[in-house]
């Protein structure tokens, strides 16, 4: 199917979605579609005064924004959900426009953004501590939360809205003011989310408009925000090197960090396991969003005795992969996001041939003029080498063998990541060992579905180099809150703790 150059595109979306562009001066954020490479628009770049004067104003919107009740804020949350329902459609394709990513993978990542604002409402009558039993008579002792002020969020190209949505719906409903630095490559779906949240805020009656705010850039926009000294909680996804300089900044001040990094996610696939069921995993777990998750399935540890019938079934799978214009309904695998991650891609290929791989797939498709696409890539590798074990966000499979179990769960927790993980079996021995402490060290452990696909009612997140933060569901909104621990003693006496004496004579 014939389709309008992006930048085409992208103008007609502006008359449905709120893109109000801000001048951009000399230097100035350029926006370009992985689709076609053309120039969508250009947006300003935030000096490090204009972080320092975002985050000021987020904190003065946050003095009356903790005062107001949970379910108020809740409302909010629900309405900003109506909104993007409605708006489910436009920005859909415009989150396929700036990553690349299929409009079917666009329109499930606004769900994701619908999904967690039900849950957040939900949540917003639900913050809720403990009642405590006291050592001591006529002594109560509870927990109780409360906001605990500037979030900021940093997120990646991949998830240009759904991540900032799992923190941003939580934050505001645990009564926080948020900035977000959106990855300079996806930075117009960031004024979109933000144009509809403050049409949100207006519905509601809602006069803070710098409760949440954008700050646009590179790395240096996103170290200047994690510098500001009224920042209470700083939720950055992205690499893992980009998470260690987060950290580090932010240690010596004890900002509060929440950190998703990477993932060099494995499945390892026992004898019993159903490989029809299997196969259709792999490929949506391994090619989708070009393999430019977090959650991307990249290994493949497959038992001796199946594995050349799996193998021979991925090759068929592969060679079906419609790789073209993400807006197309028949298209399963768009492009890469830029030509870096095209090089990233090709080294990462050499390296496993010259560690034994035999790789099939990973050519240039000349699908669209002025894109990266690539057909997936299949390596069949000796064993679990350097290439394997360092993570390439990329559509590149690596695919091993094993003979005992112990020897398939050693191999799938070598690697220095810890986020995602899965087993295909049909042996409940086998799944239980997988899931317990001798078993997956990752973060999300999944049986008979693929590492990648997460729902938002459980928390987010891994282990090891992946960060160990917790986003989304569970419990990961106490995250974005400060707990206080009270007691009130409703007697006449003054007894101390542990029977201390302590009286005067």
């Amino acid at each position: 199917m014939e389709h309008a150059a992006a930048s085409t595109l992208f103008e007609q979306l502006r008359k449905r979605l709120p893109l109000d562009l801000p001048p951009a001066p000399h230097e100035a954020l350029a926006c370009h579609s992985p689709i076609d490479g053309s120039l969508l628009a250009q947006l300003p770049i935030s000096s490090s005064e204009a972080v320092v004067h975002s985050v000021a104003a987020a904190h003065h919107a946050w003095l009356h924004w903790r005062s107001v009740p949970a379910p108020r804020r809740g409302e909010v949350v629900r309405v900003f959900g109506e909104i993007l329902r409605a708006h489910k459609p436009a920005l859909a394709q415009l989150v396929t426009l700036e990553s690349g990513k299929i409009i079917q993978e666009g329109l499930g990542e606004v769900q994701e953004m619908i999904d967690i604002c039900d849950f957040a409402v939900g949540l917003s009558r639900q913050l809720h501590g403990l009642t405590i039993a006291s050592e001591r008579p006529h002594h109560r002792m509870m927990e109780t939360w409360h906001p605990l002020g500037v979030v900021g969020v940093i997120s990646a190209f991949n998830f240009p809205a759904a991540v900032w949505a799992w923190n941003t719906a939580l934050a505001l409903v645990c009564g926080n003011a948020v900035v977000w630095k959106p990855s300079e490559k996806t930075s117009l779906t960031a004024l979109a989310c933000h144009g509809l949240l403050q049409q949100a805020l207006q519905r509601c009656g809602i006069d803070l408009p710098h409760l949440h705010q954008l700050v646009f850039g590179r790395a240096d926009a996103g170290a200047a925000l994690v510098a500001q000294p009224l920042l209470r909680l700083i939720s950055a996804t992205g690499s893992t090197a980009m998470g260690r300089r987060v950290a580090q900044a932010a240690a010596p001040r004890f900002l509060r960090t929440l950190l998703e990094l990477g993932g060099n996610n494995a499945m390892i696939v026992t004898p019993s396991a159903d490989l029809d069921l299997a196969v259709r995993a792999i490929l949506f777990s391994a090619a989708g969003t070009a393999g430019q998750r977090c959650t991307s399935l990249r290994r493949l540890i497959m038992h001796a005795s199946i594995a050349d019938a799996l193998w021979s079934r991925l090759q068929q799978a592969y060679a079906q992969i419609t790789i073209g214009h993400p807006l197309d309904d028949t298209t399963l695998v768009g492009p890469l996001i830029d030509g870096d991650a095209l090089v990233k891609m090709q080294q990462r290929l050499q390296q496993a041939h010259r560690e034994g791989g035999h790789v099939s797939g990973g050519e240039v498709v000349d699908a669209v003029h002025g894109g990266v696409y690539v057909r997936p890539a299949l390596v069949r590798m000796p064993g679990q080498t350097t290439a394997v074990r360092e993570e390439t966000f990329a559509p590149i499979l690596y695919g091993m063998t094993y003979t005992q179990m112990d020897e398939a769960i050693a191999q799938h927790n070598e690697v220095a990541h810890g986020l995602s993980s899965s087993m295909f079996t049909s042996d409940i021995r086998e799944a239980e060992l997988f899931l317990s402490a001798q078993g997956s060290d990752c973060g999300i452990a999944n049986i008979n579905i693929g590492p990648s696909g997460a729902e938002i009612g459980g928390a987010f997140g891994g282990e090891k180099d992946t960060g160990g933060g917790r986003e989304s569901g569970s419990d990961a909104w106490k995250n974005y809150m400060r707990r206080a621990t009270n007691t009130i003693n409703y007697g006449h006496d003054l007894p101390l703790a542990q029977g201390i004496r302590f009286d005067l004579q």
